[in-house]
């Protein structure tokens, strides 16, 4: 025997179930703000409680600043090659490329044509790594390691040949033009007086912002534009789009009428001229040395490494050369001090992390923050200062935790490092 029960109408007063909304994502340049700030809290939490006040001085910013430019490049030119499905482990070779192209063209011809000089030297280092991998079929990693002995082979050559009978060493270039710096007078005065007041939170936050506006070069303007110009090629425009469906199925993106090997080349041409970029920081900056060899001194892969820190994003990137930038920079004009200091920054990090971790109840997750915490905070208690020898390796250190951090959440394109055929399925 079956039952069955009608329902009536709707009783009069009754609200209508609704369908529970959907969280809307925080936008990107939101959340990197968020970030910005919660670093900025940080590194003044940490400056009070530990008297370092270097920790947020104008000159810190400043020589960050400078020291991130050539990661930030480096890491752009690997977002524009991976997210086309290209492994670029050759930056490194391209920006060695890149700072003698600087030199050669700013002893010729002024700043601006080092500049070009780099991008092309740069952009022709890129172009043969598109012939091996996207032509040939060479393996990505092989090829990118080939490029890197190549570079600093072809520079060392060239400098032989043209800077030796110039500045009596093979070994580097004579001096070379830099590029004229430039400050918000009236900001940069105001901020002065904000960060003399020695007021906690207030000082810190401008003395490191008045570390970016003042004594700042085109190249670092121009620098900072290409990061929302990338974001705006690669996800707002057709090629960029095309570019992207590259790196994510070739295959498909061939099905539409997509030039896979064209985009693909391209990719690596516009990867190449911004790693020569970020060679000719290293030369024409001021502050900075003249060509010397090997003078890049693995940033290339710190670059590459800033790249999968922000996830094959833009914003991400900027805040990963940001990272190591500050922390170069900061061992170089304070000391094994403020990098001891910066460890007991990052146990207050580790310590809100271990209580977010704690409230979203993922207990292995929160133990591991606490024994980071607990490890960092023994380190910062057992030392005055760190062993002068491990001072000038903070970025290194600095690119393997934050590594090891992120590796947790990354997404990178699907078809990276795949080869790929016109005409093959997948």
């Amino acid at each position: 025997m079956s039952t069955t029960v009608e329902t009536g109408p709707p009783i009069e007063g009754d609200a209508p179930k609704q369908a529970p909304r959907e969280r809307r994502p925080m936008p990107g340049w939101l959340r990197g703000a968020l970030w910005a700030v919660a670093a900025i809290a940080v590194l003044s939490t940490t400056s009070y409680l530990t008297g370092i006040d270097t920790l947020t001085s104008s000159n810190t910013s400043q020589t960050a600043l400078r020291l991130a430019l050539p990661i930030l490049f480096a890491a752009l030119g690997g977002l524009w090659a991976e997210r086309s499905g290209v492994i670029n482990i050759g930056l490194e070779g391209m920006m060695i490329l890149g700072t003698w192209g600087a030199a050669w063209g700013a002893y010729y011809g002024g700043v601006w044509a080092g500049l070009l000089a780099a991008i092309v030297f740069g952009a022709l280092g890129g172009l043969l790594h598109a012939v091996a991998t996207v032509t040939f079929g060479v393996n990505h990693i092989v090829s990118g390691v080939a490029i890197n002995l190549l570079g600093l082979g072809v520079a060392k050559y060239l400098a032989d040949l043209v800077f030796e009978p110039l500045s009596g060493n093979p070994r580097q270039s004579p001096p070379v033009p830099k590029f004229d710096t430039y400050s918000a007078t009236f900001l940069s005065e105001w901020l002065a007086d904000l960060e003399a007041a020695q007021r906690v939170g207030v000082s810190d936050a401008a003395g490191l912002l008045r570390g970016l506006v003042t004594h700042v070069s085109p190249l670092a303007m121009l620098g900072l534009l290409l990061v929302p110009i990338s974001y705006f090629v690669l996800w707002r425009t057709r090629f960029g789009l095309r570019l992207r469906s590259c790196g994510e199925n070739p295959v498909a993106a061939e099905s539409l009428g997509v030039n896979v090997y064209g985009h693909k080349y391209a990719a690596l041409l516009v990867s190449g001229g911004l790693a020569g970029m970020g060679g000719a920081s290293l030369v024409l900056l001021s502050g900075g040395a003249d060509y010397l060899e090997n003078q890049t001194n693995g940033r290339g892969y710190i670059g590459l490494a800033a790249m999968i820190f922000g996830n094959w994003r833009p914003g991400g990137l900027l805040g990963g050369a940001a990272l190591f930038g500050y922390s170069d920079g900061l061992q170089l004009s304070a000391g094994g001090e403020a990098v001891l200091a910066l460890c007991y920054g990052a146990v207050l990090l580790l310590v809100v992390l271990t209580v977010v971790q704690i409230v979203r109840r993922r207990w292995f997750a929160a133990g591991l923050s606490a024994l980071g915490a607990a490890a960092l905070y023994y380190v910062y208690w057992a030392n005055d200062e760190l062993p002068r020898e491990l001072i000038p390796y903070t970025p290194h250190f600095v690119t393997i935790i934050v590594l090891a951090v992120a590796a947790q959440k990354l997404r990178p394109p699907k078809a990276i490092g795949k080869r790929y055929r016109r005409g093959e399925d997948d």
